[in-house]
């Protein structure tokens, strides 16, 4: 039988896990007036950056390495198109179009992945990660507390 404090308490993981999925969705959608730069790497190396708002016709690009891939590139989204590398993950990963995708072909050692272009960082920015960083140590501090009471009680 639930207590009335154990009900309080999954109230309260249940509302910090949906404002957690909220405030990522806020965070992703925030950017998306932002440029997407798409950085392919190729052995740490970078081969080529691409903004992918500027551009006008689809590209393709051949790289090689230890196998051969094919790059598609179209206005806001880029993909590995063809590999001929053994397990082809990286051409089922599909088209990458938001801040962060990223794509990997382990056996070409090859990535992808879109960033944001760089933008000034202000005062609010540096004072609303001051405040985020806080509120998670204060948060990971008290469920500390909280867990060795349950452990020790």
């Amino acid at each position: 039988m639930l207590k009335k404090g154990d009900i309080v308490l999954f109230s309260f993981i249940i509302l910090v896990i949906l404002t957690g999925i909220v405030y990522s969705n806020f965070l992703k959608n925030k950017d998306a007036s932002a440029h997407k730069i798409a950085v392919i790497k190729q052995d740490d190396k970078v081969i080529q950056s691409i903004d992918l708002d500027a551009v006008q016709k689809p590209e393709i690009i051949n790289l090689q390495g230890n196998y051969k891939l094919v790059i598609a590139v179209e206005m806001g989204r880029i993909r590995f198109q063809e590999a001929n590398c053994p397990d082809r993950t990286c051409v089922k990963t599909g088209w990458l179009e938001s801040k962060g995708d990223t794509a990997v072909c382990l056996p070409n050692r090859t990535i992808i992945k879109i960033e944001r272009k760089a933008e000034k960082v202000d005062v609010i920015s540096l004072t609303n990660l001051r405040i985020t960083y806080s509120i998670t140590f204060a948060w990971n501090a008290a469920l500390t507390r909280r867990e060795l009471r349950l452990i020790f009680v």
